[in-house]
Order: structure tokens, then sequence, then C-alpha cells
């Protein structure tokens, strides 16, 4: 099993610099801002995006200024969308913890993330670089079109190609872009950028699935309650391929009230079990088997180095990791 800890050795002190900068712009004079700030600077995470973004620089050169900046206006990015989304999902938690909206409110979550998406602007601006500017700009649209295409309630939308087209825009684009700005700040050519966005696309892929798979697991070992998923209206990839293998309309009417938010837990104990007894999960860990072995193909061609080791690395603790 790959540690995390296997994965940042590549960029140790990169990381050390980024985790200096990130928190040196969460703070504030004002003290309601202030201390959502410290609680956001306190769950850090694993810190996937901004890794994504080392490696993928130093794999082709030397991390340098753009590339902390670019890592460091995505992580805001990413911190704001959550931020925004445990609004529009009504989630109290977020990993075990209190959301930003259920510690204070709605409002100061939305006004938070609204000045965290200010401070991303500021430094993505710093860089000069209006390529980055794009990207960062391109990828906010994307972020924002992938939630909105989760509300959809279309029953057309129970499908494996809306289900991606979905977890592209609200997940794996931001991956992409990690990647890219990483070779971007250290001036690949378009080839190159190319190949780097879509190892990030396809980590990104694999990162969702897991996280959906986690659904299906028990709350403690995840710090999310078993199905809150469908809770919040949301049918993923394991539930889709157990609805195909069915093709049973009880079981499609069930799916189309999760995704009204009109589903009961009895609803949504059945379709948990459904997906289970149709090996829904087994599917989703070959979907994410085939994007992982799409992502290490491209590493594979990448300038031999302990760093290139370390990308493989990361894919596979993406692919491996139990929360």
């Amino acid at each position: 099993m790959i540690s995390i800890s296997q994965v940042r050795n590549g960029v140790i002190d990169e990381l050390s610099r980024f985790n200096e900068r990130f928190e040196s712009v969460l703070s504030h004079d004002d003290f309601l801002l202030n201390e959502v700030l410290k609680l956001i600077a306190s769950r850090k995470g694993k810190q996937m995006r901004p890794l994504l973004t080392l490696l993928s620089a130093k794999v082709f050169g030397e991390v340098n200024d753009h590339t902390l900046l670019s890592a460091v206006s995505l992580e805001l990015m990413h911190t704001a969308s959550l931020i925004h989304d445990d609004v529009v999902d009504e989630s109290d938690e977020r990993r075990g913890l209190l959301s930003v909206h259920k510690a204070y409110s709605n409002k100061v979550a939305v006004l938070s993330g609204d000045y965290l998406l200010g401070l991303a602007l500021k430094n993505v601006a710093m860089t000069g670089s209006t390529e980055l500017m794009d990207l960062f700009s391109v990828t906010a649209q994307h972020l924002a079109q992938g939630e909105l295409l989760q509300l959809d309630t279309n029953s057309k939308n129970l499908s494996y190609d809306y289900y991606m087209d979905v977890i592209k825009n609200k997940t794996a684009v931001l991956f992409s872009a990690c990647a890219k700005a990483g070779g971007m700040s250290v001036g690949c050519d378009n080839a190159i950028l190319e190949q780097l966005s879509r190892v990030g696309e396809y980590i990104g892929i694999c990162f969702q699935i897991k996280d959906d798979i986690f659904d299906y697991n028990p709350h403690s070992e995840i710090g999310k309650p078993t199905g809150n998923d469908m809770k919040e209206g949301k049918v993923t990839l394991p539930a889709l391929y157990a609805l195909k293998q069915m093709d049973s309309k009880d079981f499609n009417d069930i799916a189309r009230l999760i995704q009204q938010g009109q589903a009961n837990k009895l609803d949504i104990e059945k379709m948990r079990v459904l997906t289970l007894e149709q090996g829904g999960i087994e599917y989703a860990y070959s979907v994410i088997k085939d994007f992982a072995d799409k992502a290490h193909q491209i590493i594979d061609s990448f300038p031999d180095n302990r760093v290139k080791a370390s990308l493989h690395d990361y894919v596979v603790f993406v692919c491996d990791r139990a929360n």
C-alpha cells in the first residue's frame, strides 16, 4: 500500500514552501473572516491538488515562484468550491468535521468562499501569465457547470455518459488544471501540456469514482454517513451499473426519486443493497483501473527521475486510498 508520505517524498521541500505561502494568505484583520480562515487552514487535508502541481512541474524542471502561485491559486479555488458545494448540498459535515456553513451560517460560508476566490484570482494574476489566468478562469467555469449538471433531474440523466460528464466537470477538470499548470510554470511545450492535462483528468476521474464508492462504506471509515450521496440526490456509477443490470422499472423509479430528493430511508437502503448485490462496486473499481492504466501509460513517457516514480505512486494512492 502506497502512503501519502511516499508520494510527497519527491517534492517534500517544495510542499513545505507551498504550505508557507498558502497559510500566509489565510489570515485577515476582520475577526469573523479570520476565524473562518483559521478553520479552513486547520483542515488542509492531503493536499492532493497542489501536490500534483508540484510533481508535474518538478518532473520536467524546477519548482519556481510561478509553480507555487499556481498551486496556491488552484487550492484556494478548490477550497472555495467545497465551501459553496456544502451549502448547495446542505451537507453538515466535511470529512467528519462541521462544514463552514454549519459552523457559522450559509451567509458566512458563501461570502467566505467568495473571498477565497478573490484571493485565488490575486495569486494567479501575480504570475503575470495570461495562459495561466485563462486556465484558471476556464476551470472555474467547468466546476460550476459540473455542479449545475448534477442538479438536473431529467430521467435521461441516469446514464454512464451523463455521470462521466458531471465528474469530468466537477472534479477531473481541477486535477487536469493542476497538472497542466505545473507544466506551464516550467515552460513545457504544448504536446507535454496536453499529456499532463490528460494525466490529471484520468486521476480526477479515478478520485471521484473512489469517492463515490466510499458512499457504500460504514460512516466510521470515511467520516460521512453511508448513503449520503443518495440523500443529496446523487445516483453515482455503482448504482447506475446496478440499474442497468436489473433493468427494473421499480428501481428506476427509486433512482428518479433519489435524483429529485424525494427518496426515503427505505428507498435509499433498497438502492444500496441492489448496488452491492449486482456488482456495482466491483464494476466501479474496474473503471478506476482502466483510467489509472491510461495515466500510468502517459507517465511512462516522462523523463526517468524519482519524481516520475512519485507520479506513479500518486496514481496508485488515489486509487487505493482508504478515505
